[in-house]
């Protein structure tokens, strides 16, 4: 996908449907991001559909609807793909109709194993066909330790499917950054020594799902992760954006690989509707607007700082992106960390 394509476009031109991430998005814990959800309803309220993909499992489509709608963005259960839903696809593949699966996680996954037809336990003692794991509050040893139970014999020696919602390692919460599925999910593998399918984000199946259901012909997707949200997006084919308002900083844009690089780069939402600034390549500077950025060997020289933060950052993740080259090859300007978002 090509950065900074468009040069007077709105990263919202020409999109019919607008995908959304929730956690570092559009809220962190209980309360909106600021702008998040005026700047949402102002994209539907322009005639867009508004849709979002979510790896959290530990609530329902219905209840997760039910946040947005009390934030002042109206959601129906409808307009939520979750990976639950997604980890029910895989496991229809896997396990007869009917089967019973152990569960780690709370409710929401609970509710779609159940609307899957499957049979819910909490126990390896009633000889599950399954186990499917995603994050909630209370999971805690003792439902890993079940998991571990089940799992103790590998799959290719006729052990049992382990599938995973997602492998987040962190959560942004109200009061900071908390663990993740991730976390819990590795705690299993370390005891059992195998790896879980991952059902969600960054794979690209939950994408084609949303595509699917909204029947969008020109999506954009919105993440605060580029291991999760941003790659996920870009290998289902998918424009995406980052925004500066969750877990990945300035330091994490730089170092992103090519297959984690937003089309992209938005400090709040209110930018989906500004135009977005083109990339220009002078001699051996970038610019974005007025902040310039020059390469020379392995030191990254700030040529002017410009006006705005996010277009020094843009024009010094181009000018290290084209280089082809890793972050530690550089010395970078203590400048370029900073987090001024």
């Amino acid at each position: 996908m090509a950065l900074f394509s468009k040069k007077s476009a709105t990263p919202l031109d020409g999109v019919d449907v607008l995908l959304a991430d929730l956690d570092g998005v559009v809220y962190a814990g209980p309360g909106a991001i600021p702008h998040a959800v005026e700047s949402l309803n102002r994209a539907t309220a322009e005639g867009r559909r508004l849709g979002f993909i979510t790896n959290n499992a530990s609530r329902t489509d219905a209840s997760v609807a039910a946040h947005l709608s009390d934030l002042g963005i109206p959601t129906a259960a409808t307009d939520i793909v979750t990976s639950p839903q997604a980890a029910m696809r895989l496991l229809a593949d896997r396990i007869p109709a009917g089967s019973t699966v152990l569960v780690v996680g709370g409710e929401g996954l609970v509710v779609e194993v159940e609307k899957a037809g499957f049979v819910v336990t909490r126990s390896a003692d009633d000889a599950p066909a399954a186990v499917v794991q995603g994050f909630a509050p209370e999971v805690g040893w003792a439902q890993l330790a079940e998991a571990a139970y089940a799992l103790a014999l590998p799959e290719d020696e006729g052990g049992i499917p382990w599938i995973a919602t997602n492998t987040d390692w962190t959560i942004p919460q109200a009061r900071g950054i908390a663990p993740g599925n991730g976390t819990l999910v590795s705690a299993v593998h370390t005891a059992v020594g195998r790896l879980a399918t991952v059902a969600g984000k960054p794979e690209a199946p939950i994408f084609h799902a949303a595509v699917a259901r909204f029947e969008a012909r020109k999506p954009l997707f919105l993440g605060d992760r580029l291991d999760t949200d941003i790659m996920g997006a870009q290998a289902a084919g998918i424009d995406s954006a980052v925004v500066l308002t969750g877990i990945d900083r300035p330091k994490h844009i730089l170092a992103a690989p090519a297959h984690s690089r937003p089309t992209y780069i938005l400090s709040d939402l209110r930018e989906l509707f500004e135009p977005y600034p083109e990339t220009r390549v002078k001699g051996d500077t970038v610019w974005v607007r007025e902040a310039g950025v020059r390469i020379d060997g392995a030191d990254i020289h700030i040529v002017r700082e410009g006006d705005s933060d996010i277009d020094l950052l843009r024009a010094a993740a181009r000018a290290i992106w084209d280089t082809g080259r890793q972050i530690f090859g550089f010395r970078v300007p203590e400048r370029l960390y900073e987090d001024r978002f």
